[in-house]
C-alpha cells in the first residue's frame, strides 16, 4: 500500500514539474519570411526584419524571462521554394509565428503548411483577400491591407470622381487576379464598366505593349492592379507614352511610400491610393518612423508592410506574455489575440475578427506636387478615410467556416 502511495505521489509530482515547466517555457522563434532581393524587396525585405527586432526590443519581454529569436530567408517570389522553407522552418528550427510573407501565391501556400502544423501567421504582406475569405485558417491573422480594401476605398473614390470606365493592367498571378475582381465588382456596384483588360507578366521589365492596348481602349481609367517594382515600371512607361498628358488616368491600386520614392514626386505627383499607414501620420508614428530610419541602411521611412510587422508582433507578444508562456499552441494563441482588443503606436486603437481580418483605418492619399513637399519623404495629402468596421469585407459576405452565420 505505502509502495503505491508514494509511486502515486511521485508520478503527481513529475506531472506537476512537467507542467509547471511547461507553464514557464518562455522561447520563441520568428521566422520573417519576405523579398529580400526581388521587386517587393524595399517594402518588405531587410526592412521587414528590422521591424520584427524592434518589436522585440519594445516588447519588454527579455526582461521579464522570454528568449525571442528571429530569422529571415527569401521565398523568391515562388510556392515552392517558401513552403520547402517554411517546412524546415517549423520542423527543425521550431520557428512560433511567420511575418511579413509578401506575395498572395507565397501566402496561401504557406497558409495551408502553418494550418496542418499548429503554427502561427500574421500576414502583412500578401494582399489577396482570400485569406480571411474562401480560404481562412484559425492560425492565421491578416494585418495591414487586402485586395477588398484596396477596391472598396480607391475604386469607389475615382469612380464617383468620373471615373467610370476602366481598363485593367494586372500582374498575372494570384494576387493580381483578386485585385481585378475586387475592384471590377466595386466599380461595377460603383455605375461604372469595365471594358477591358491585360494580364502581364510578374516582375516584367517592358510594359509597352499592355499601355499601348489600354491607351487604345479610351478608358478613363487604368487600373494598375500589380506592385512594387512593376507598378513603378508601369507609372514611367505610361509616363513616356503620353497616357495620362492624353486625358487618361493612373489608378494605382496598391502603391507604397518605396514606390512613390522610387519614381520621385515629378512623375508620381497627383496618383491617388490607398494605405493603412503612412511615417507623418501623428507623433507616434513619426517617433517610431525616425528610429526605423536610422537603423536602415538606405534610410528609408517604413513601409505599411514593415509597419505591420512590429505592429502586429507587439500584440502577439501582448497575448503570449498574458498567456505566462509556451507560445507554441498556434491555435490557441491566434484565439486569445482575436479576444483581445488590438492598441499600438502605429495603427492604433482595432480588433481582429473570427475570420482573422484585422480592422483599422483605410486612408486615401494622394502624391503631392513637388512644391508642396517639405522635405525628404514628404509624399502625401490626406485625401479621405474609412473607418475600419466600414474598409474591410462585411463578415455578411463572408464565405469563411470560421464565421458563425
Amino acid at each position: 500500500m505505502k509502495q503505491k502511495i508514494s509511486a502515486l505521489l511521485f508520478g503527481t509530482a513529475l506531472t506537476l514539474a512537467a507542467s509547471g515547466a511547461l507553464a514557464q517555457d518562455k522561447n520563441i522563434k520568428i521566422g520573417v519570411l519576405t523579398d529580400n532581393s526581388g521587386l517587393y524587396s524595399d517594402l518588405g525585405g531587410a526592412g521587414s526584419t528590422l521591424a520584427a527586432q524592434m518589436a522585440i526590443e519594445d516588447s519588454g519581454l527579455a526582461a521579464k524571462g522570454w528568449k525571442i529569436d528571429v530569422i529571415s530567408a527569401d521565398h523568391q517570389n515562388k510556392p515552392d521554394i517558401a513552403t520547402t522553407i517554411a517546412r524546415q522552418w517549423i520542423d527543425v528550427e521550431k520557428v512560433d509565428i511567420f511575418m511579413d510573407v509578401l506575395n498572395s501565391g507565397v501566402a496561401l501556400a504557406v497558409n495551408n503548411l502553418v494550418k496542418e502544423k499548429n503554427a502561427i501567421m500574421i500576414n502583412t504582406g500578401a494582399a489577396t483577400s482570400d485569406l480571411t475569405n474562401a480560404q481562412c485558417s484559425p492560425n492565421t491573422i491578416h494585418w495591414v491591407y487586402d485586395t477588398y480594401m484596396l477596391a472598396n476605398s480607391t475604386g469607389q473614390a475615382l469612380v464617383k470622381s468620373g471615373g467610370d470606365t476602366w481598363y485593367f493592367l494586372t500582374a498575372d498571378y494570384a494576387f493580381g487576379h483578386a485585385l481585378e475582381r475586387d475592384t471590377a465588382a466595386v466599380v461595377v456596384k460603383s455605375g461604372g464598366k469595365v471594358i477591358g483588360n491585360v494580364r502581364h507578366p510578374l516582375n516584367s521589365s517592358d510594359f509597352s505593349s499592355f499601355l499601348l492596348q489600354a491607351q487604345a481602349s479610351k478608358a478613363k481609367i487604368v487600373g494598375m492592379a500589380n506592385a512594387g517594382g512593376d507598378t513603378t515600371n508601369t507609372i514611367k512607361q505610361a509616363s513616356e507614352f503620353g497616357i495620362v498628358a492624353g486625358g487618361q488616368k493612373l489608378a494605382g491600386l496598391l502603391l507604397f511610400i518605396t514606390d512613390v520614392h522610387s519614381l520621385g514626386l515629378k512623375v508620381a505627383q497627383g496618383l491617388n491610393f490607398t494605405e493603412t499607414f503612412y511615417w507623418d501620420l501623428n507623433d507616434d508614428t513619426r517617433a517610431f518612423s525616425k528610429r526605423f530610419s536610422e537603423r536602415m541602411k538606405n534610410k528609408a521611412m517604413p513601409s505599411m508592410v514593415q509597419a505591420g510587422v512590429y505592429s502586429g508582433l507587439i500584440h502577439y507578444f501582448k497575448t503570449v506574455d498574458a498567456m505566462g508562456g509556451n507560445p507554441h499552441d498556434g491555435i490557441k494563441v491566434v484565439e486569445k489575440m482575436k479576444a483581445s482588443p488590438t492598441d499600438d503606436p502605429l495603427f492604433g486603437k482595432g480588433t481582429i475578427r473570427a475570420d482573422g481580418r484585422k480592422l483599422h483605418p483605410a486612408y486615401l492619399f494622394e502624391v503631392k506636387k513637388p512644391a508642396e513637399s517639405k522635405g525628404p519623404w514628404d509624399y502625401y495629402k490626406l485625401i479621405g478615410t474609412t473607418p475600419g468596421d466600414q474598409a474591410f469585407r462585411p463578415l455578411s459576405e463572408s464565405a469563411c467556416p470560421l464565421v458563425k452565420k
